[in-house]
Order: structure tokens, then sequence, then C-alpha cells
């Protein structure tokens, strides 16, 4: 009964002290802290920018945003890449409080849609059934197996591999998190993610894919030693990995 209400208190307490990128010419921007609130109280919202002035004015009355900006200032600022360190920063920001409950996580990938049509024109006039092809961004994010946060986020065209983005979600969580053990599916199987997982002395939970009978004889410790825990618990690495990601 009290989400709205309580998700912008959080969110205004979120933002607040973000500061503001260095401009020496053009028109002076709004703040960062009200539009980054607006953006993200937008998309909370799921309604169209015109019928969301009416929440954003509601917010500038309660004090959480500074100047009330034209719906079209929000969409500019949806556009503007210097807001992606600043969103990045606030959600592993925002996971920090459960820092003390947080041990085991697990990384997978989704995909967003947007609402843009794959090659709308080649569609139009060529294949209409491309119509039914809606444009999506890949989402990589790693999070807390116990209650789900995200504490690290890659953004993504929706081509892009999985595994490379393992050890950025991995070292990122390991500066704020103190982890016993990652989970992962076959997908972000590699010696360098192991590795990343074991030199934050945490367990990988990886499995090894049918192809990996080499493994048993890598000239690396690491890749033996894990390859033969595998095979020796297979079924309980499947089931870790699963449920882990699965949650």
């Amino acid at each position: 009964m009290n989400e709205k209400s309580e998700f912008q208190k959080l969110l205004y307490e979120l933002c607040k002290g973000i500061g503001e990128p260095s401009q020496k010419i053009g028109r002076p921007r709004l703040p960062f802290e009200d539009m980054i609130f607006a953006t993200a109280f937008k998309v909370y919202r799921t309604v169209s920018g015109r019928r969301f002035m009416s929440d954003l004015r509601d917010a500038h009355d309660k004090g959480y945003i500074s100047k009330l900006p034209c719906y079209n200032s929000i969409f500019n600022y949806f556009e503007d890449e210097n807001l992606t360190p600043y969103l990045k920063m606030l959600i592993e920001e925002s996971s920090l409080l459960l820092q003390t409950v947080e041990s085991s996580f697990a990384v997978d990938s989704s995909g967003f849609s947007t609402s843009r049509f794959v090659q709308w024109v080649q569609a139009k006039h060529h294949d209409p059934k491309l119509l039914e092809a809606k444009n999506w961004v890949k989402v990589h994010l790693m999070c807390g197996v116990k209650t789900n946060v995200v504490t690290a986020v890659e953004i993504t065209d929706r081509y892009s591999g999985d595994c490379p983005q393992f050890k950025g979600l991995v070292e990122t969580t390991g500066n704020n998190f103190t982890m016993s053990e990652v989970s992962a599916d076959k997908a972000y199987l590699s010696l360098d993610n192991l590795q990343t997982v074991i030199d934050h002395r945490a367990m990988p939970y990886i499995p090894f894919k049918a192809n990996s009978a080499p493994a048993k004889k890598s000239t690396n410790a690491t890749c033996r030693r894990m390859y033969h825990y595998f095979c020796y618990n297979q079924s309980f690495f499947m089931q870790r990995s699963s449920s882990s990601v699965a949650g």
C-alpha cells in the first residue's frame, strides 16, 4: 500500500551526493541527482512521459527534486551515456546494506525488450514477419542467492557473449562483499573465470562441458583440480548452479 511513496524516499536518499560532471561549454545541465531520480522513477512508473509528469510534479512538491524538468529532457537523459557509470554505481551502492547477509552469489544473463522493432524498413516492405521481432539488449548481472540483491551489472548488445563479462562482475562484487562461492552455468566456463573466483577466496560452481575431458590433462593445476572435483560431485554441481541461477 505504501510502495510508491517508500520507493521515492529510498531513491531520493540513494541519489543524494552523486555530484556533477564538469561542464565548460553549452547550456547549464539539469542537476544529475534530479535527472537520475526522474529517469529511475519514470521506469518504475511504466507510463508515458506525459502521464508521468503528474507524478514528477508531486515528487517536486515533496522536495525529492530541486527542478521540475520537461518530459523531453527526461528522454534526452535516457540517451546520455554519461549516466551509465552513475547508474551502475547506484546499483552497487544499494546492495551494500546486505554485506553481512550475502556470501553466496550467482551470475547469469537475460534480455530487455525495447519498443523498437528490428529492421523496420525491411520488415515493412519485404518481410512482414519481422514486425513482431522487437529489438532488445542483454543484461549480465551478479546477484546474492539469499536475497536476490543485484551487486554488479553490465549491459551489452543482444549478441554479446556471456563468458567475457564474468570477470568484471566477480571483481566488482568482490570489492564490496566477502564471497564464499559463485555459481554459474556452463556458458561461463573458462580457466580465467575459475581463477578469478579462486583469487577472491571463493569456490566456483561452474559445471564443465561434455567436451572438457582434456582439462584432466591440463598443465594448469587449478583446472585439473576443478575438473576432478566436478567429476566426483557432478550431480551436486549441476543442482547448485541451476538452482542458484534460477533463484
